[in-house]
């Protein structure tokens, strides 16, 4: 393992030139205009993999964007691990607010700055890395499998049917991720849960045509004023969920457990400073690592309508659209959820005005084990580079695939991120720092190691 250390020491240079050029690829999965740039980041990855030392390297096609698939397979009796990321990111609007433009990337501060950086083309790449450092020391302790898709930005839908079909070429003992974070870089810690995900879109029709706003202002219903009205009613003064029934499925988490949750190092006068916000903001009776962790939530996403060009034009729109999306705990289900959305919402509307509701992508909340070899593993590395035993930790994002993944691969799935949460991931100025770039490499081969060590016994 020390040769590893010497070896990665030895490739920095290369390794972050390499992911450099990764990151000026656009793979902006949610926009056909970049359908050419997603296919040639699949080359890309395959390529990496190829000289990485992985075998039976396969770009393979979907109805969307491909997924590249690889393996080594060094002796069937050992057991195989799984590494997903994604390739894809997303759409880096509004361009005005970065610094620098989202697809050349600058390292500023020790931070590398692109859409991508973090979520989740550098933690995917460290993946490729670390074993191509194994395999270059012939220290790689058991096999591996790479699935690295272009569509989990927008919901990953045709890898649902690719693992169906290839259920015997992704079998493995276990899954391993990198798309989350960490507490701070003194301060590791490990993903433990996930929140769901519903993503709606709706749309709101007024009057057959826009109209001039004085003519017929005050005598039309606007499509603009109803939806927002719509959307606030959606929320009460305690910032409490409205929808019947949304609440029903909730996991009550133990006060012990919740008591547990707050021991981990939170500074809110530093997260209000670091968002430059005056006050926090939530759903009354829970803190705020509660309110991002085992809490649901519904936010909008988007909004639009009528004239929002310079100057002014009077006009009163016949359509308004609103994106929301909720996230989802534990015994929430997804398809449910975008019914009740849907009966709800449909239910607000006023006649002077016609709502579609459609529901886009969504996926389910999990937790994983904190007493199981996979997690053991996974917590004996982070302690073994960091120096410090990683506080397990739930996360307030969603990776719909992971319960997925255990439904139908039977295996359980280890979130070993090495993010912060103030990458701006899905933000201007998405950023990851070399230190945990670098530090991911060094880590995850000890997983691979005390992983097989434990699961041989």
């Amino acid at each position: 393992m020390e040769n590893l250390k010497d070896y990665l020491e030895a490739n920095k240079d290369k390794y972050l030139n390499q992911l450099l050029e990764f990151l000026k690829i656009p793979s902006i999965s949610a926009d056909s205009a970049y359908k050419n740039d997603v296919a040639r980041t699949a080359e890309f990855v395959a390529g990496n993999l190829r000289d990485a030392g992985i075998e039976n390297v396969e770009i393979c096609p979907t109805e969307g964007h491909p997924i590249v698939y690889g393996d080594k397979i060094i002796n069937k009796n050992l057991p195989t691990v799984l590494v997903y990321g994604h390739y894809d990111v997303q759409p880096p609007d509004p361009l005005d607010l970065w610094d620098s433009p989202p697809f050349e990337p600058v390292i500023k501060d020790e931070k590398i700055y692109a859409r991508g950086a973090s979520d989740d083309k550098g933690q995917a790449f460290m993946h490729i890395k670390a074993v191509e450092n194994m395999l270059a020391n012939d220290a790689l302790p058991c096999n591996v499998k790479f699935m690295i898709e272009g569509e989990e930005e927008v919901g990953s839908m045709n890898l649902y049917p690719f693992c169906e079909a290839n259920k015997e070429k992704l079998a493995c003992d276990v899954i391993l991720i990198s798309d989350t974070s960490m507490i701070a870089n003194d301060t590791p810690s490990i993903t433990t849960g996930l929140r769901g995900l519903a993503y709606m879109e709706v749309e709101v029709t007024g009057p057959n045509r826009d109209l001039h706003s004085g003519v017929y202002g005050g005598a039309v219903g606007n499509p603009v004023n109803i939806l927002s009205k719509m959307i606030a009613s959606l929320q009460d003064e305690n910032n409490h969920i409205t929808i019947p029934g949304f609440y029903d499925d909730v996991e009550v988490v133990s006060v012990e457990e919740r008591k547990a949750m707050n021991e981990a190092p939170f500074d809110v006068n530093n997260y209000k400073n670091g968002l430059e916000v005056k006050e926090i903001h939530g759903e009354k009776g829970y803190t705020t690592l509660e309110r991002t962790s085992i809490r649901p939530t519904l936010d909008v996403n988007g909004i639009w309508g009528g004239y929002i060009g310079e100057g002014a034009k009077t006009v009163l729109p016949s359509k308004a659209y609103a994106k929301i999306s909720m996230r989802l705990v534990p015994h929430q289900n997804s398809d449910k959820i975008s019914e009740l959305f849907k009966k709800h919402f449909e239910s607000l509307a006023p006649e002077s005005v016609q709502v579609n509701v459609t529901a886009h992508h969504g996926g389910e909340p999990v937790v994983t084990p904190t007493d199981s070899l996979e997690f053991k593993a996974a917590s004996m590395a982070v302690e073994k580079t960091y120096g410090k035993k990683p506080i397990p930790q739930r996360s307030g994002g969603s990776i719909p695939i992971v319960p997925f993944f255990e439904k139908v691969l039977g295996v359980k799935t280890v979130l070993l991120g090495f993010g912060l949460d103030s990458d701006n991931i899905h933000s201007p100025n998405e950023k990851y720092g070399l230190f945990n770039f670098y530090k991911g490499i060094e880590t995850i081969p000890y997983f691979f190691k005390y992983y097989t060590e434990l699961k041989q016994g």
